[in-house]
């Protein structure tokens, strides 16, 4: 049986091993696949596991043998699900190995926004302190973020993780999801609509999937509703914001500052008007990417691939 990986570099730089996966039958990994390659390296083969390499209708109506794809990620918007069922393949994903990075990504761009460690460190070398008149200096405005609101837009697995350590942290925290589950275990927590999330909120922190009606949720109109002292968080997925609109914002003072890890085109232009904005932090989406959440995306995907080969398919996204 050919199995075929087809961008396993990211999920697998050298520090892991693809064992798991290549006992099944002759595996073949390739680093990145231009889209001009996906066919030619995917003929024949039954399996083929992708992270971002897109497997849309042109590419799926020529490959009749193949019968399973495995998602090396939890969004699986790279592939084409209906037609893969159209066509009898199943197609699964990975959730929940990388909540815990994920999170702890996410308050490090915010306590970075908070505190300026990096800055402030920097103006330690450069002399600063040595040169102070003073035992102690700042550089940029500290923020405490007890009792200040973090609004959660999207409260799934990782949206929730993120509301438990935001109230270590003493925060209130506000939730806008499509699905209300009970929360009852919760203090200072409410429901909110988006609106009103946006509105009353010091921290916006953005943790919903990518559907069309998600798309440049973050845009003009709805960052006008946040606080100028707000700072605006994506760990998620760049096409949830315009990203000029948010560089737009920043320039102008409408929200104080952003933390980014994803933008709306990856790897994004030399021109992205973000690189350009004001109090803008910006990271090459590697919130999922520590050693231990790609581990745990390996053998999760070894798993979904074990399950299929033995009659017993899980973590299927067209079914």
């Amino acid at each position: 049986m050919k199995l075929v990986v087809l961008d396993g570099y990211t999920l697998n730089p050298g520090d892991l091993n693809w064992e798991g996966i290549k006992q099944y039958g002759e595996l073949q990994v390739h680093d990145r696949t231009p889209e001009s390659q996906i066919l030619e390296r995917c003929r024949g083969a039954e399996i083929v596991f992708t992270n971002k390499t897109p497997l849309r209708e042109n590419i799926l109506e020529h490959l009749p043998d193949l019968k399973y794809i495995g998602v090396l990620a939890t969004g699986y918007n790279v592939v084409d699900v209906d037609y893969a069922k159209k066509k009898g393949i199943l197609v699964a994903n990975v959730p929940g190995y990388g909540t815990a990075s994920v999170v702890q990504m996410t308050f490090a761009l915010l306590l970075e926004l908070c505190q300026h460690v990096q800055s402030h460190s920097d103006s330690v070398f450069d002399g600063g302190w040595a040169a102070s008149p003073d035992f102690c200096y700042w550089n940029h405005p500290l923020v405490e973020l007890a009792d200040k609101n973090i609004g959660i837009i999207g409260f799934g697995m990782i949206g929730q993780k993120v509301a438990d350590v935001a109230a270590a942290f003493g925060m209130n925290v506000i939730a806008y999801s499509r699905r209300q589950s009970d929360q009852s275990h919760r203090k200072n927590f409410r429901w909110a609509g988006l609106n009103e999330l946006l509105t009353d909120s010091d921290v916006v922190s953005i943790h919903c999937p990518l559907f069309p009606e998600t798309q440049g949720m973050i845009n003009k109109e709805s960052l006008k509703l946040m606080k100028k002292t707000a700072f605006f968080l994506n760990t998620s997925r760049g096409p949830l914001m315009v990203d000029q609109d948010l560089a737009d914002a920043l320039n102008a003072g409408v929200i104080a500052g952003a933390g980014i890890d994803v933008l709306s085109v990856e790897p994004p232009s030399e021109n992205n008007p973000l690189f350009k904005a004001k109090n803008c932090l910006i990271t090459p989406h590697i919130a999922w990417a520590t050693k231990e959440a790609r581990a745990r995306l390996m053998g999760i995907a070894e798993n979904n691939l074990s399950s299929f080969l033995n009659g017993n398919p899980v973590n299927i996204v067209n079914k």
